[in-house]
């Protein structure tokens, strides 16, 4: 038998056996309802029925039931959403208010959020902006004294007196405008490039609440002293800046002076020195005619007159000197435009782009590298020019996007590459230039390798 067969013969004899099961099954009920008469087993029907189609109405009843319930949960549901929505909608507007309200004066977020404030003046000078604000500051005298500053009632009493209702008012509107200024000024006392917005805010925000605190009394400071108190917000932001503008402008004005002063002192210097060579030269040059005259034989002539072609050159060399001083001395404009770098204070790709008159321009840059800074300049270019400043106003303006400090003029450092700097120098210079190509800087190599830092080889080589 293969065993196919056998798993056919298997199968075969479950069904049998399932078979006999129902079998025996139905000999049971048969013999239980053989035992019942015909009466009660149409009873027993009847109480199948029944009892089926009362089960069936108790669950069209739960499902009604089920279904009132769920509608009524789910419009339940609605109403509360729509109450949230309408709470949320209510709180966002209020958030809307309260942020319209606050004035913000912390000075971080201040820095971090002011814009470029554009002037509503433009004065030539702090003294017309000192002119200008005293102005401001009569024409609000001339609305407080004129009763213009602020609104009120006339024809108010108290206690039956219209007198005593009159100076009633005349207090609370003096008090209401005291506040107003005293608010006013403490503001401005306080203003600076990053928060006249929010000075501004605060004088509108000061303005709103004592008219409102002063609206039953029919009392309310007027639009047009409001105006005069903005106005005097502005111009005292303008007067600090112009001030400040012209502070730097007196410091550009004192350094040229100092740096003139220097270059004359180098010009005397060397005209005195150049004068005592010139004298020591001639001198010489007597003393060897003298010896020439007294000479014997040719050996010693010869000699003397070598001698005296020496000196001769030495001093044709000092008559030279003399006259470039003197070209120095005439051409005010003749100077050294210098290119220097401080990788280790100011990083890669930033470059100083300045001018000097002095006769030792080296001794500019050393000033330059003082205290201020970290690590000495390093030069990458020094270049005499008979037109010093239009060579380094050519470099200001091709590189003028290119400024770190966008504001103050004076501070001239600038992103670039050397090779558009030498660009540039070479489309405003006919001479040739010799640019340094790479930065020395030692000091700040050494730092980095006595912290164990990578030197960048940027640098070159040690």
């Amino acid at each position: 038998m293969s065993i196919l067969d056998a798993l056919q013969v298997n199968k075969i004899k479950a069904e049998l056996e399932q078979t006999r099961k129902e079998r025996d099954d139905l000999k049971t009920l048969m013999a239980e309802t053989g035992r019942l008469n015909l009466h009660e087993l149409q009873q027993a029907i009847l109480n199948s029925q029944e009892q089926k189609a009362k089960a069936e109405r108790e669950l069209e009843e739960q499902k009604a039931k089920g279904g009132r319930e769920l509608e009524s949960f789910q419009a339940s549901l609605q109403k509360k959403q729509q109450a949230l929505d309408q709470e949320i909608n209510e709180l966002n507007a209020q958030i809307a208010t309260k942020r319209n309200e606050i004035v913000i004066l912390d000075e971080e977020i201040l820095l971090q959020s002011f814009g470029f404030y554009k002037p509503r003046y433009e004065l030539q000078n702090s003294e017309q902006y000192k002119v200008k604000l005293d102005q401001i500051r009569e024409r609000q005298a001339a609305l407080i004294k004129a009763g213009k500053a602020a609104s009120c009632p006339t024809n108010v009493t108290m206690n039956n007196s219209q007198k005593e209702g009159e100076r009633m008012i005349r207090d609370y509107t003096k008090l209401v405008l005291r506040s107003f200024n005293n608010e006013c000024d403490a503001s401005i006392v306080d203003l600076k490039f990053s928060n006249i917005e929010a000075i501004e805010k605060k004088i509108r925000k000061a303005y709103e609440i004592l008219n409102n605190l002063t609206q039953r009394m029919n009392i309310s400071i007027t639009n047009e002293y409001l105006n005069l108190k903005l106005q005097e917000l502005y111009l005292c932001y303008e007067y600090q800046v112009k001030k400040q503008q012209e502070k730097e402008e007196q410091k550009r004005l004192r350094e040229q002076m100092r740096e003139e002063a220097k270059l004359l002192k180098e010009i005397e210097d060397m005209k005195l020195k150049l004068a005592k060579e010139e004298k020591h030269f001639n001198q010489a040059l007597e003393a060897l005619d003298q010896r020439l005259q007294q000479a014997t034989d040719d050996v010693e002539r010869k000699a003397l007159e070598r001698e005296k072609a020496s000196i001769q050159q030495k001093l044709a060399g000092v008559e030279r000197d003399k006259l470039d001083i003197q070209n120095r001395e005439q051409n005010t404009r003749a100077g050294y435009v210098y290119i220097i770098s401080n990788i280790g204070a100011f990083g890669e790709n930033v470059y100083k782009i300045g001018v000097t008159r002095r006769l030792e321009p080296k001794e500019r840059i050393d000033e330059l590298g003082d205290s201020s800074v970290p690590f000495d300049f390093d030069i990458h270019a020094m270049i005499f020019s008979d037109d010093a400043p239009a060579l380094e106003t050519a470099l200001h303006e091709a590189f003028n996007r290119r400024k770190l400090n966008m504001i103050n003029r004076r501070r001239e450092f600038f992103h670039v590459t050397l090779d558009e700097i030498e660009m540039v120098v070479k489309n405003n210079f006919n001479k040739p230039v010799e640019f340094a190509r790479l930065a020395d800087a030692a000091e700040y190599r050494q730092s980095l390798k006595l912290r164990g830092e990578p030197v960048p080889r940027s640098f070159g080589a040690t």
